[in-house]
């Protein structure tokens, strides 16, 4: 990295986050004059239009790509209609441990009295726990699952390259001949269509105006500035502001700046799960490299050096504070922008480019948390794609994922996109699958499968508290079967399910009533076509994913009992049932057979393996193609994030050996220390689980620093991550840690505090995790050799 981008990299790594209660403060005052007085979709892009107007703007010194989610680097917005934080909560994020943010005592005061009152009864986080049914609140508070809207917006979302051949002037054309074909006499939507069409064409306004205010910004600190290089570096910045959004880049630069100005209107108008994301950003930015190069414009450093600013700016904007469970099922800084890398063009084409090694480059020079980067690995991909990946992820930082690009298109085909569609999707968030530009995939929360199995063997009371929480499914008596067993863990999945759904559904209807995106709406295709929200259909495509946790834990679990109980017949179930009360104590015999005598997943055995498939197509035939409010769009994903940590917390022992509290295992991985025959077993046993049919699958490896040695360790990963996704996996991702090393940066954490660790579907800084989620990576088994 030269010189400009090592201090603005080292000034964005130093930098605490902060609370800004700018926005709180401006919304609140704009919704007090304005709320009832137009229509939803109007309010929400007036609103959106105020706080560009208004909203303190920073250019930073050495800055080529501009513009802040807050006042300042690293200050993150409140966001009172979804979440009105309390003193109470500024209270936790300023003194807990773990990600914490510094919030100003005199901006507790003015939120306290003057945002606080007027948001009380009014979020969308209380309008969701005020009307819960008692099932829902039971199921909730036992942590059989999460609820993602109870403090985000909904939605998942990644960009196509729509933005960088329209402008914010063009989108208003669209929008001006979308409302002149309205037909007011037949179409009985035609008045709710024009309403949404008003707010996005506001919308517009307001990001050109945004825009504007750091171009005159710009020429302000020019006219200031004495050294002439950074004078016309400032002059510059405001040509490129006067351009860009109002109209399609022409430049590499600008195509840079248009889409972080998306970026920031679409994450300042709401508080999205998880943050926007630009979709094949390699792709999308290599015209505009190959004509900077070819008419002398550009060279390829000042294409890194550009690409390098953008990376900070990513790195400025860390996750809004999040507080109670959604603290626990996702306790990070980081707001997964995550960005695609190779893959498909739209016609069938490898999308590789030298942006692509310019990317990677950059991810292992800067080191930062986010943006966080993966591979989309087709056929198709040059082996020198993956090996330059594997040069990166090999120094410890967990990133770049990896995923098959191929199967990834397939899954979006099962669900009815068109090929074209599918090859320029791909993946956000950690491994959701979605259409990139053209959908909206809602995440619902995390479904805890392996309490499901708690509650089959304690007909349906929480093992933890002894309360009835869910619905009863058999006395033990009654299971004269391992099938019997099972009928009772399909029951329990159900009444989740359902109950889950239902709540769901729920929530997606307040978020169409009240929380419009037109901005959103805007940059996502059809919506202006159909005159329709990001949340109310407006998008081509629209799925609902429920995350479902555990798959490890649950399979052994069954495993275990299958085993020992109805074959051998070596325990009764109530005698293994009466030892998970226990904990074990008592029953370390027990325990100890059931650790290391039992098949279990992650090591080509076909025992549990099968188990794991059962239990696969149980959560696929209760999920999948369930109705939302738009028609059959739920569908299965196989994430954990860290609610495998969270989740462990709430279950009580499991068959499998495991003691209550412990975590359970992550997304699709093998239970901790259960894959005992190398990572080979462990891919062969996930490509048994028809992958193609899931929104996601997640797959966590730890190897030992000395496997990806030399070029030996590059090819032997090369090799097995091509031999994984031939076998039909969708992701897999790399540890590449030493324990001793591990053990030293939590004895010594200010030596390590850039230790980057991969958690889950993002990578995150070691010393920033709480002693739980640190033991929880160390426990991962090691592979020594391939």
């Amino acid at each position: 990295m030269n010189e400009r981008v090592k201090r603005l990299r080292d000034a964005s790594f130093n930098t605490h986050a902060t609370i800004s209660i700018e926005r709180g403060l401006l919304e609140t005052e704009f919704y007090r004059e304005h709320e009832g007085k137009m229509p939803m979709p109007v309010l929400r892009a007036a609103n959106f239009k105020n706080l560009c107007e208004k909203k303190e703007i920073y250019i930073g010194p050495d800055e080529l790509i501009v513009g802040e989610r807050g006042p300042k680097p690293k200050a993150v917005s409140t966001f009172p209609e979804l979440t009105c934080h309390t003193r109470h909560d500024f209270e936790i994020l300023t003194t807990r441990e773990q990600q914490n943010y510094t919030v100003d005592p005199k901006d507790m005061d003015a939120y306290e009295k003057f945002v606080e009152p007027y948001w009380r009864g009014r979020c969308m986080r209380v309008r969701l726990f005020e009307r819960m049914p008692e099932a829902w609140n039971l199921l909730y508070k036992a942590g059989t699952f999460t609820e993602f809207g109870e403090q985000r917006a909904l939605g998942h979302t990644s960009l196509d390259g729509y933005i960088y051949q329209h402008g914010a002037l063009d989108m208003k054309k669209e929008i001006a001949e979308a409302r002149a074909k309205l037909d007011f006499i037949n179409d009985p939507e035609a008045t709710s269509k024009d309403e949404e069409l008003q707010g996005m064409d506001i919308s517009c306004d307001a990001v050109i105006i945004f825009a504007e205010r750091h171009a005159a910004l710009a020429e302000k600190m020019a006219a200031e500035e004495r050294d002439e290089t950074r004078k016309a570096e400032l002059l510059q910045i405001a040509e490129v502001c006067r351009r860009v959004p109002a109209h399609a880049p022409r430049s590499f630069w600008e195509a840079i700046q248009m889409y972080w100005f998306v970026h920031l209107g679409t994450i300042t108008e709401l508080n999205g799960w998880d943050a926007m994301s630009p979709g094949h950003l390699d792709q999308h930015l290599a015209p505009f490299y190959e004509k900077g190069l070819a008419d002398g414009t550009l060279t390829r450093d000042k294409a890194k050096e550009l690409l390098s600013c953008f990376w900070i700016k990513v790195n400025n904007t860390p996750a809004p504070p999040k507080v109670g469970v959604t603290a626990k099922e996702s306790g990070t800084y980081n707001d997964f922008t995550n960005i695609n890398l190779g893959g498909l063009k739209r016609d069938g084409s490898d999308g590789s480019s030298e942006i692509t090694y310019i990317i990677l480059e950059i991810l292992d020079e800067l080191r930062l948390l986010q943006p966080q980067c993966n591979i989309q690995v087709s056929e198709r991909t040059p082996d020198n794609v993956i090996r330059a990946a594997a040069r990166v992820f090999r120094n410890g930082m967990g990133y770049p994922s990896m995923f098959n690009c191929d199967l990834v298109i397939q899954e979006q085909m099962r669900v009815g996109k068109t090929l074209e569609d599918a090859r320029e999707g791909g993946v956000s968030g950690c491994v959701e699958t979605g259409c990139s530009g053209k959908e909206a995939y809602l995440l619902h929360g995390y479904l805890n499968v392996p309490k499901l199995l708690e509650y089959a063997l304690t007909n349906g009371v929480d093992m933890l508290t002894g309360e009835q929480v869910s619905i009863k499914s058999g006395e033990l008596s009654e299971f004269k079967t391992f099938d019997d067993l099972y009928a009772a863990f399909e029951k329990q999945i159900r009444h989740a399910v359902d109950t889950k759904i239902g709540v769901d559904n729920y929530l997606r209807s307040q978020y169409v009533q009240h929380m419009a995106a037109p901005y959103l709406s805007c940059v996502v295709r059809d919506c202006i076509e159909k005159g329709k929200d990001y949340y109310n259909g407006g998008p081509r495509y629209n799925s609902d994913y429920i995350q479902c946790c555990g798959f490890g834990t649950v399979t052994d679990s069954l495993s275990a009992l299958k085993k020992h109980v109805y074959e051998e017949g070596r325990y009764t179930l109530p005698q293994v049932v009466d030892a998970l009360k226990a904990n074990w104590e008592g029953y370390e015999e027990m325990r100890l057979t059931m650790w290391n005598k039992t098949p279990f997943f992650g090591n080509d055995d076909d025992y549990a393996d099968n188990i794991t498939r059962k239990v696969f197509d149980s959560l696929f035939e209760t999920i999948d193609g369930r109705n939302s409010i738009l028609g059959p769009t739920y569908h299965l994903n196989g994430l954990s994030t860290t609610c495998h940590n969270y989740f462990g917390q709430k279950l009580g022992a499991t068959p499998n050996g495991r003691f209550s509290g412990m975590p359970e295992s992550d997304g699709t991985s093998p239970s901790h220390g259960a894959d005992r025959h190398g990572p080979t077993a462990v891919v062969k046993s996930l490509a048994k689980l028809d992958q193609v049919k899931t929104g996601g699958t997640l797959l966590n490896q730890r190897f030992l620093p000395s496997v990806l040695a030399g070029e030996e360790g590059i090819e032997g990963v090369k090799n097995l991550i091509r031999s994984y996704f031939k076998l039909g996996g969708h992701h897999i991702q790399f540890n590449v840690v030493d324990e001793v090393t591990l053990r030293d940066a939590q004895a010594h954490p200010e030596d390590y505090r850039g230790l980057l660790v991969r958690v889950a579907g993002y990578s995150d800084y070691f010393v920033d995790l709480d002693n739980y989620q640190q033991e929880e990576i160390i426990a991962r088994n090691a592979q020594e050799t391939f």
